[in-house]
């Protein structure tokens, strides 16, 4: 990502796509009560569209979508690129462009059960219970344009995309997005990716009464902010890294709702799984 692509990203999604909340909205322009301070009752924060570019009444400070990177986040302009480089992101455009969606270059074969001995193997080798993995991972066959077919334990997402694992492949089928769990609970755990989930689970021994939400991919962080607002409790237990520590810097900014970060639990791992990994 360079400062040119990075500017033709459109402002507006991306503040949206963080969970900020935006208040009074025409063709010109959108308001959001800023990202700069908690409980503000008047939006201050003023997007131009047609610009991409943003102002803070408040702060008396604006720019790009890099100046409000590395103001928000205290950073330089290398690390405001290398964030935005982690996202799925959609760019400026003029009014009249159509953009053409590409054809997925792979077909789902079946869906089944969990039941091939190579993905039981590998569950195990990860040390997750299979009585949850079979719960809540389906086994899928696939292909891609070579005709060949592939399998791999599959996890899916609110929209029906699959993320796919096996030992020698990690990536999504279909749309990127959260999966969320719903327990009727006012608590929730959020993961960063299933593996995670089925850690916790299998270190609980249990489903506990919490609803869960697993992101998939930190750029999802700010879908799940939009729905953290009706719980009085928020458990994180994402990775030990900079990215775990920039979604969890992103949550603890957008809400106030009482917030426990468990990494303390495997500080010496980089995230839930490896620490299971590693228990005798």
């Amino acid at each position: 990502m360079n400062c040119k692509k990075a500017k033709q990203i459109d402002l507006v999604s991306y503040l949206k796509k963080q969970g900020f909340r935006t208040g009074k909205t025409d063709t010109k322009e959108v308001w959001f009560y800023s990202p700069f301070r908690s409980n503000e009752k008047t939006p201050s924060f003023k997007v131009d569209i047609n610009k991409n570019i943003w102002y803070d009444f408040g702060e008396g400070a604006g720019g790009t979508i890099i100046d409000f990177l590395t103001k928000y986040n205290n950073c330089s302009i290398k690390e405001s690129l290398a964030i935005l480089s982690e996202g799925s992101f959609s760019f400026h455009q003029q009014k009249k462009q159509v953009i053409i969606e590409p054809e997925p270059t792979y077909s789902i074969e079946k869906v089944t059960e969990l039941t091939n001995q190579n993905l039981i193997n590998y569950l195990m080798s990860r040390k997750i219970d299979l009585q949850f993995a079979k719960r809540f991972c389906f086994q899928v066959h696939y292909s891609f344009s070579n005709g060949k077919e592939n399998y791999g334990v599959a996890f899916m997402n609110d929209v029906g995309g699959f993320e796919i694992r096996h030992e020698f492949f990690k990536g999504c089928l279909g749309s990127k997005e959260i999966t969320t769990i719903n327990n009727s609970s006012d608590v929730v755990s959020i993961f960063e990716a299933w593996f995670d989930f089925l850690s916790y689970l299998t270190l609980k021994k249990e489903i506990p009464k919490e609803n869960f939400i697993i992101l998939n991919s930190t750029s999802m962080v700010g879908k799940a902010i939009a729905l953290l607002d009706n719980y009085i409790e928020i458990k994180l237990m994402l990775d030990n890294d900079d990215a775990g520590n920039r979604a969890t810097d992103i949550i603890e900014k957008s809400v106030n709702i009482k917030i426990t970060d468990n990494r303390i639990h495997y500080k010496n791992y980089n995230d839930l799984n490896e620490f299971l990994m590693n228990q005798k």
